[in-house]
């Protein structure tokens, strides 16, 4: 029942609010979510199944890897389908002893994995510090009891808290939780009586799991450092050492979500809810999908062994290989796949540089649709610069997303062969996608001419049906412009190596590989760039020469104004054409085939657009800007534009 004022009752239920702030959110909200939770369920079941059936992993660092996989997915499942149907169907509603049951399951399987990371730590230990012993003391009978050992306390430690909530306060204020899932300092507010007990004995548990097992594991790693530091070569210590990064990856991952999430329930008074709770959502959800990549990635027996199971033929293929078919003739052959490259001569490192670029993805892709709803929802952006602005976004999404995750599975999985179909197919996407971009840009700045040189006629001019018109015209000249490309790869015959020079598939990289005359291909592709970047480039230049020459007209205030409705545009063109101009001449005219500088220019070009142009337009535009703020329901500053 619901409660008024201070009058205290006795609950039959709780109602959790999902992310406090963002209800208007949560129908899209769920998608990321379901999306991880799903990631989640199958890497960790994936982590299962490979350690069941290979035998060479049945060993104690594998078995407490299981017990944290199984951990993990208690601990997603005790919350994600609860939290999926506040999304969904507005499912708030949860009974009390269903209540005390997940939180019961969440802090109790979180201390359980604490302990499971400590045993990892004691198996890390004796295996390097005393390898001798590691068979006799980790026994298959010893790992068994000390992942009972875990599970026990964290039932002992654990079990008091519902208990004495149910005993000791049995009346509530409010049966409102502001929270996603039921945390126990989130029920034990609402409380009327004295809570001083379930606070006291809530602090003793953080500490006695998280710091007494946090200086256990670094205890036990500097003694492990200890041990290394007196192997006799680099190669010796560094081979010991990464035995070890995968669990060093696992413990940061785990630890630093839940001490920030402790940390802002003890002190954070100042800290938005939707903040809040999304970072407690988060401290449930990031360790079961990032714990099975890590250890996947990390581990050569589980990267082998998924790599047979998705038949991917990686040894002889992705090193040096020759991609031909023969011929009648002898002489000529048909391509049947390429080899992609990460970052030659930084393979170690690649593991590592995929997680940045990982988050700078993630960035692009959630920046650029908050962008599109922020658009989609806001009446007074419903104007022809904010449509572009739309256009640009989406296909920000799809020039990053044509890339980035095969360029993922190159640097986590190896994963580098693409057969030929999808090889032009991918070709064609970036190509004719940056074609259509660089026309929305031009578009964009003719509406700032319009509306700057000639306002009176600007909403005459630039209709909404006049904009969808532009966006279909930008569609059609990108993929008109760019379909003999693929056509005119297709008709090359290949006999060199199969050996691209990129992440992924680039014209000018491709046609290169060909035994046969491409001067067809290099001099369409240099009509392509004059006619799209370079025509695009000089009709931007001139509309701004036009506005500059029509604004200097004005009085100082009118000027500022004027190029402040001009500067979010500026930077987005500067941000577009001066990686793509530059890639394009290290092409031409680059002559060091085993240079850094194209691979990293090209990573550039697809990926720092789409993550700085969400940032851009936020920051510079105010009405774009109040709104992100009035999402999180945070005051903005008055400031212009």
């Amino acid at each position: 029942m619901l409660t008024f004022h201070n009058v205290c009752s006795v609950p039959s239920s709780f109602q959790l609010t999902g992310i406090p702030g963002l209800e208007s959110l949560h129908i899209w909200l769920s998608i990321p979510f379901g999306s991880m939770y799903l990631v989640a369920v199958v890497g960790n079941i994936t982590i299962l199944a490979v350690v069941r059936v290979e035998r060479s992993l049945h060993q104690p660092m594998y078995f407490f890897l299981c017990m944290l996989a199984v951990i993990d997915l208690v601990l997603s499942t005790s919350t994600m389908p609860k939290l999926l149907g506040i999304f969904w169907f507005g499912a708030g509603d949860i009974g009390l002893d269903a209540c005390l049951t997940q939180m019961f399951l969440i802090h109790c399987f979180a201390t359980v994995e604490s302990g499971i990371f400590l045993a990892m730590a004691f198996d890390r230990y004796v295996a390097i510090c005393d390898p001798l012993r590691h068979t006799t003391v980790l026994t298959h009978t010893m790992v068994g009891r000390l992942g009972l050992a875990a599970l026990l306390r964290g039932i002992l430690y654990i079990g008091p808290l519902p208990m004495m909530i149910r005993l000791q306060l049995p009346l509530y204020k409010a049966r409102v939780i502001m929270h996603s899932y039921c945390e126990h300092m989130a029920v034990v507010t609402l409380a009327c009586g004295d809570s001083r007990i379930n606070n006291v004995y809530g602090l003793s548990i953080g500490f006695l799991v998280l710091i007494l097992d946090s200086m256990a594991i670094a205890t036990s790693y500097v003694m492990i450092f200890r041990a290394v530091m007196g192997l006799a070569t680099p190669e010796a210590r560094l081979k010991t050492l990464g035995t070890c990064g995968s669990h060093i990856c696992a413990i940061l991952i785990f630890y630093v979500p839940i001490a920030v999430s402790s940390l802002i329930h003890r002190f954070g008074h100042q800290v938005p809810p939707p903040i809040h709770t999304l970072l407690a959502n988060f401290y449930l959800l990031i360790p079961p999908i990032l714990n099975p990549i890590v250890y996947a990635v990390r581990t050569k027996q589980i990267r082998e062994r998924l790599l047979q199971i998705l038949k991917i033929q990686t040894k002889i293929r992705l090193q040096l290989s020759f991609f031909t078919m023969v011929g009648p003739n002898g002489n000529e052959s048909s391509a049947t796949y390429f080899v992609l490259i990460g970052l030659p001569g930084l393979e170690e490192a690649q593991f590592w540089l995929a997680f940045p670029l990982c988050s700078l993805y993630l960035i692009a892709v959630l920046g650029n649709l908050t962008i599109i709803y922020i658009v989609r929802t806001e009446h007074s952006l419903h104007e022809p610069m904010y449509i572009f602005l739309c256009m640009l976004s989406g296909l920000d999404i799809l020039i990053s997303t044509s890339s980035m995750p095969k360029m993922m599975a190159i640097f986590w999985f190896n994963s580098t062969t693409i057969q030929f179909d999808a090889c032009l197919l991918q070709m064609f996407a970036i190509h004719s996608l940056s074609g259509m971009e660089s026309t929305v840009l031009l578009a964009m700045a003719f509406d700032r001419y319009v509306a700057i040189c000639h306002p009176l006629r600007h909403a005459t001019v630039l209709t909404l049906p006049r904009v969808a018109k532009i966006g279909m015209a930008a569609v059609v000249r990108g993929a008109a412009l760019m379909a003999p490309l693929p056509v005119f790869i297709k008709q090359l015959p290949f006999c060199r190596s199969n050996i691209l020079s990129h992440s992924y598939c680039l014209h000018q990289d491709v046609m290169k590989l060909a035994c046969a005359d491409i001067h067809v291909n290099v001099i369409y592709g240099l009509i392509v760039i004059i006619s799209a970047i370079g025509l695009d480039s000089v009709l931007i230049s001139l509309s701004y020469l036009l506005i500059l020459k029509t604004v200097l007209g004005l009085t100082r205030e009118a000027q500022t104004k004027a190029f402040g409705t001009c500067v979010s545009h500026v930077c987005a063109v500067f941000i577009f054409y001066v990686p793509f101009i530059g890639l394009s001449m290290v092409h031409r005219f680059g002559k060091r085939q085993d240079s850094l500088l194209p691979i990293i220019m090209a990573n550039t070009y697809l990926l720092v657009p789409p993550v700085l142009n969400p940032i851009v337009y936020g920051v510079k535009t105010k009405e774009i800007r109040q709104r992100i703020l009035h999402l999180f329901h945070v005051t903005p500053l008055t400031s212009d534009r």
